[in-house]
């Protein structure tokens, strides 16, 4: 279907792989700049995860080349307006959680596709509910997952989504990190 474009995933995470992999994409894996992610703080909170994957692709640390679509994600979980990114350490991690417990938040994954020639970014949000959980569940996870290099500090795919998570409203895959299904969408009309 992309027979005349090669595909780069600029990202680190073993997720974003996995769910790219799906889509039948041969693809080269080349994680970008470690940078701090910085954004004005008047943008909405909703529009940041897409600013972020922009940012991404316009800082990658190459040129494209004729026929290279480059691919960057960014996601965030918010609690109400609060955003929740990768915990510093355990006692975030367990903060993050604790603030999670029996409430409603959501996912955002921001996407850029980029060209020599043009960029196209979207988003992509999904409603997760955690039942209550206790200390020692909190405690369990952090121990066992260690989900330092997550938002939200949890993984949808580990125990704590099999144990924690009552409901889910939108796309599974983009709690994952990565809104596959829509992504597929957005190459087609980018692309064909």
């Amino acid at each position: 279907m992309f027979e005349n474009y090669t595909f780069t995933l600029a990202s680190a995470s073993p997720r974003r792989r996995e769910l790219l992999k799906g889509l039948d994409i041969e693809f080269t894996v080349e994680p970008g700049k470690d940078e701090r992610e910085a954004y004005s703080a008047d943008l909405p909170h909703y529009a940041i995860p897409e600013f972020l994957a922009r940012h991404k692709s316009e800082t990658f640390h190459r040129s494209l080349e004729p026929g290279e679509v480059l691919i960057t994600a960014d996601t965030l979980v918010f609690l109400d307006e609060q955003i929740l990114g990768k915990p510093r350490d355990r006692e975030d991690a367990a903060a993050m959680l604790s603030a999670l417990s029996g409430r409603t938040h959501t996912v955002t994954t921001g996407v850029a596709l980029r060209t020599l020639d043009r960029i196209h970014t979207f988003s992509d949000t999904t409603e997760v509910d955690f039942k209550p959980l206790t200390e020692a569940e909190i405690d369990y996870y952090i121990e066992k997952y260690r989900p330092y290099d997550k938002a939200g500090a949890y993984g949808v795919q580990e125990w704590i989504g099999f144990t924690g998570i009552t409901a889910i409203r939108g796309s599974y895959f983009n709690v994952m990190g990565l809104p596959v299904q829509r992504l597929y969408t957005e190459l087609c009309g980018f692309l064909c």
